[in-house]
């Protein structure tokens, strides 16, 4: 099916010109949003050293180093690319200002004078998985992932529990100021989310849920997004189902629980999948409220590798590529739903 549906063309057993112009656009689509990425996880396999060289190159790739007899130590290999020596393979000793002293590895015996804008360093593919193996040495990061997965987690749970529980009563309850209700809640978006550090920062620090996880959780469980999104896709669910199971004497809980929440299973997994972003990627509410390191999340925790005079740009590559995996798992098992989820929750 999906070799079918890549091979389809307008023409007749050829490329018409609107199918060379989508697929131009789709490989240009792919490359400006999968190429950061692809450029990141490669980069998170070099070493620091080549983080640091200009022109950048894509793929991850370490000098070549030779044993040379009569030195202790392996010596990085160079091709000379002018000068009398130009075409050898050499290996540098030291390097005295311009020049740099080599020897022929087949040769030690005699040192040769080579300026440094005549020769290339020899590299080769080489993955330096250290990058990742010291964050477990340096960093507690099973904690710190712990911590990520355990706010997530309950954060989503809430979410979903109390941003269903008001969609159900706006779309399916008639009272007095629903639509009022509905509105003030909507509003609530157009209010920049900095205004309300102080005020929740102030209850949350009354409530003692300063260096909590609870008070990264609590804050944040009722989204005006979720609510918006819930209540329209619940507003296509016939009344008829519900009235029919109040009729055999199912409560109110049950309705909500039993038929409302499966059937409403699309607009819940692009829920689900919001608010595992939102809470998975959140850093300024975390930063102010847990001060204390062992209650730092995987966002917090990148932000330590940055400090005042020097950044370990190949760890904090290392671990932002294991801070998207599971994002991007989530994703990929959800993301059949957004689609479906999204449209027809604007179909009333």
């Amino acid at each position: 099916m999906l070799r079918s549906f890549l091979t389809r063309t307008r023409g007749r057993g050829r490329l018409d010109l609107t199918d060379w112009l989508t697929f131009g656009y789709l490989a240009l689509a792919v490359v400006l949003m999968f190429g950061p990425v692809a450029w990141m996880a490669l980069s998170s396999f070099k070493t620091e050293s080549a983080l640091q060289e200009y022109p950048p190159s894509l793929l991850p790739l370490a000098p070549i180093h030779v044993e040379v007899e009569g030195y202790d130590e392996p010596l990085q290999l160079f091709r000379v690319t002018g000068g009398e020596h130009e075409g050898k393979l050499l290996a540098q000793v030291r390097r005295i200002g311009l020049m740099s002293q080599m020897v022929d590895p087949q040769n030690p015996g005699e040192r040769l004078q080579v300026n440094i804008n005549d020769r290339v360093p020899e590299r080769e593919f080489a993955l330096a998985v250290e990058n990742y193996s010291a964050l477990f040495e340096r960093f507690n990061f099973a904690l710190y992932f712990w911590n990520s997965v355990f706010i997530t987690v309950i954060a989503t749970v809430i979410t979903i529990l109390f941003n269903s529980m008001a969609a159900f009563a706006l779309s399916k309850y008639r009272f007095r100021g629903r639509t009022f209700v509905f509105i003030l809640i909507i509003a609530t978006l157009m209010i920049p989310p900095t205004i309300n550090l102080v005020p929740i920062y102030l209850v949350v620090s009354e409530l003692g849920m300063v260096n909590s996880p609870w008070g990264v959780i609590w804050p944040a469980v009722a989204t005006p997004t979720g609510v918006f999104l819930l209540r329209q896709y619940m507003l296509t669910i016939p009344d008829d189902l519900l009235d029919a199971a109040r009729m055999d004497h199912a409560s109110e809980w049950r309705v909500y629980w039993r038929i409302v929440l499966p059937l409403s299973a699309p607009a819940l997994a692009v829920l689900v999948i919001f608010s595992v972003m939102w809470r998975w990627n959140d850093f300024l509410w975390p930063l102010i409220v847990l001060t204390r390191s062992e209650q730092f999340t995987l966002q917090l925790a990148l932000n330590s590798f940055q400090g005042d005079l020097q950044t370990s740009w190949s760890n904090l590559l290392a671990m932002t590529v294991l801070t998207l995996l599971p994002i991007t798992i989530v994703f990929a098992f959800l993301q059949k739903y957004i689609t479906t989820g999204i449209a027809q929750s604007g179909v009333k």
